[in-house]
């Protein structure tokens, strides 16, 4: 026996131990993984390794009641499996753990095993339950490693929720039907009245149903895609259909997304934002126009349409006072009865869902051919199509009786289908083809000459300008050139910046040649010129009708789109301004006598201006950058955009606004 002291010295490195033990078997516990002699209770959960799912116990909604379950790893608790959904514990002292012979189950407070997953004769004892980042739970032997050779996976017991890589459908070789069924509510996560699967026939279709009463058919599945969904880029479709397996999946592309049954019955798409943390509905079933046999027999239901519900051709409404009230139900019968086989043919519907699989028989070798052909001998059939649209359509399905639950989507599908109807019906049918054909032709023709018209137009709008627009009456006496917007192009090198030679209050001044040879000064009005229509306007009016060898030329003006542009005969001395506020070598060049005949010309200029022109007018704005010089160094005075006229008789006048230099 070890003496007191040496007891001592051992308890701290014991206890050291049994707490380094322990801590280890919390940090296994909150792994991916449970194993023999682990358990997880009301506050240990396992966690994916990715992080991506964790699976512990919950109460739903204002339940006090806890259940097993899996949820997303996301800021909302969003639970997408439940173990013991029929079985809820009424206390937290639940505990999950592998049972004695491999099974994982979970046992109450009594000791009682509330749910497992029920492997009988199982191959081996020694497992380990495993929670992927798929959001699977699987239970597998421990010594065969990571494999996905599973004893048993939770995928194949699906609640509410069906995830990527999930399958909804038949393992026809075990028997095995993995359907979603609904919440009971939203505190009670044990089977409601709805489920969502996928009904094996020929040609398996999903079904929403409540209890037993068929309340949503999906699209099936026509060999490419499922009818009227477009592909996108959330998630991919995909539709097994191979000897052993029959079964609908998709998988993700980016975004995290899930399908769910809500317990309303309403099959919802739900994505998640990771801007708002939180899910988005996209997509929901059935819509307002979705309800299963909405129409009634021997009609279609086009959805998002506001005439919802029409016959097909060869019927009409089984009471017309009940259809005008908008109620459909009762569907439509025919107008004349079938007289097999004399005349009778069939209607093409385009891009449509098929009709319920209710009396119907398929043949996967027939061409659409000998499909039409096998429907005429059968005096009961009502319609075919394809039973495959790949590879421009295989297969053959044919319809024995009325038509229920056919839709027409606003993106229009692969399938369609072929309705029967008599021989007047199938005349009327091909007389209305012909008047659509004739209508339609009618139409492009109209619509053709409208166009020709309007390019004629618009040719003789930028040919001639908007030039009464902008003159407004004041054209009178008027004969000024105008210029096409290409010549001036072309005139300025497409106004570019090598020809421009200045800029003023009304726009950039840029210098030409038209394909006469004759130099040109374009002077052409800016977006942000400070000058505008008005004074555009003012310019072109009262150069045109002055004629003086002091004032500046105007050649003509161009006005088409957005564009006013003037055209001036071209002064290569440029502005006086430049001479007289220039380099010194350049103000050094203008002799006494040359700026007094520059004085005279400009004194002449505004005495024609002021009383021997026609037009009594006051520049208002003469300065020395508006004095231009010709080659021979002869003023001449420009920019005339705020000059005003006066009457012949009048000396006074009185301005609202402020203008000059």
């Amino acid at each position: 026996m070890l003496p007191i002291s040496m007891r001592f010295v051992f308890l701290p490195i014991v206890c050291y131990i049994t707490a380094t033990i322990l801590r280890f078997a919390e940090i296994s516990v909150a792994e991916d993984t449970l194993s023999r002699y682990q358990v997880i209770n009301d506050s240990r959960t396992l966690v994916s390794a990715g992080g991506k799912f964790q699976l512990g116990f919950f109460s739903p909604g204002i339940s006090k009641n806890r259940y097993l379950g899996i949820w997303y790893n996301i800021p909302t608790q969003t639970i997408v499996w439940v173990a013991n959904r029929n079985n809820p514990l009424n206390d937290s002292f639940g505990v999950l753990k592998i049972g004695d012979d491999g099974n994982l189950i979970l046992v109450g407070h009594t000791g009682s095993v509330t749910w497992s997953t029920n492997i009988r004769n199982m191959p081996s004892k020694i497992t380990v339950a495993q929670l992927l980042d798929s959001g699977n739970l699987v239970l597998r032997d421990e010594r065969g490693g990571k494999t996905e050779t599973y004893l048993w996976q939770s995928f194949d017991h699906p609640c509410d929720t069906l995830l990527a890589g999930m399958k909804l459908g038949w393992n026809l070789r075990t028997g095995l039907n993995r359907y979603l069924t609904s919440w009971e509510s939203t505190d009670d996560p044990s089977p409601g009245s709805f489920s969502y699967g996928i009904e094996l026939h020929e040609l398996p279709q999903p079904v929403l149903r409540r209890n037993s009463v068929k309340q949503y058919r999906a699209p099936p599945w026509d060999g490419l895609q499922i009818s009227g969904v477009k592909p996108n880029h959330v998630f991919k479709n995909n539709f097994i259909t191979k000897s052993e397996e029959v079964y609908y999946e998709f998988d993700l592309r980016d975004d995290l997304t899930w399908l769910v049954l809500h317990y309303s019955g309403v099959l919802q798409r739900v994505i998640w934002n990771n801007q708002s943390l939180e899910w988005i509905f996209i997509k929901k079933h059935p819509s307002d126009s979705e309800s299963y046999g909405q129409c009634g027999p021997n009609a279609i239901c086009t959805v998002n349409d506001a005439q919802i519900c029409s016959c097909l051709a060869g019927n009409m409404p089984k009471s017309s006072q009940v259809w005008d009230t908008f109620v459909w139900s009762g569907g439509c019968v025919r107008k004349n009865p079938l007289n097999c086989p004399k005349g009778e043919g069939f209607v093409k519907l385009k891009g449509v869902e098929i009709p319920d699989l209710l009396q119907f028989r398929m043949n996967t070798s027939m061409t659409l051919k000998e499909c039409k052909m096998e429907c005429l001998k059968n005096c009961s059939c009502t319609a075919y199509a394809n039973s495959n649209t790949t590879g421009g359509g295989i297969g053959c399905l044919l319809w024995y009786g009325d038509l229920i639950d056919i839709k027409r989507f606003t993106e229009s599908g692969n399938q369609n289908l072929y309705v029967r109807v008599t021989a007047s019906e199938l005349a009327d049918s091909r007389k209305k083809r012909q008047l659509v054909l004739v209508m339609v032709a009618a139409s492009i023709a109209l619509v053709l000459l409208l166009l020709a018209s309007g390019i004629i137009w618009k040719r003789r709008t930028q040919t001639q300008g908007t030039w009464q627009d902008i003159l407004s009456g004041d054209e009178e006496n008027l004969e000024l050139p105008i210029f096409n917007i290409d010549t001036i192009a072309k005139a300025t090198n497409n106004f570019s910046y090598s020809n421009k030679i200045g800029e003023g209050g009304f726009g950039p001044v840029y210098k030409g040649q038209l394909s006469t040879g004759q130099e040109i000064a374009v002077k052409r009005l800016s977006e942000n010129s400070k000058q505008g229509l008005n004074e555009f306007k003012n310019e072109v009016i009262l150069i045109a009708k002055l004629q003086h060898r002091n004032l500046v030329r105007l050649l003509g003006c161009c006005i088409q789109g957005e564009e006013r542009i003037l055209i001036y005969e071209y002064m290569p001395n440029g502005s006086l301004s430049s001479f007289i506020f220039g380099p010194d070598n350049t103000r050094n060049s203008l002799e006494w006598r040359r700026r007094f005949d520059i004085i005279s010309g400009i004194a002449r200029g505004l005495l024609y201006l002021h009383r021997d022109s026609r037009l009594r007018i006051i520049h208002r704005d003469l300065k020395a950058s508006n004095v231009l010089l010709d080659n021979e160094m002869n003023p001449k005075i420009s920019d005339f955009g705020i000059a005003r006229t006066f009457g012949g008789d009048q000396l006074l006048a009185k301005t609202r606004t402020v203008v000059g230099t």
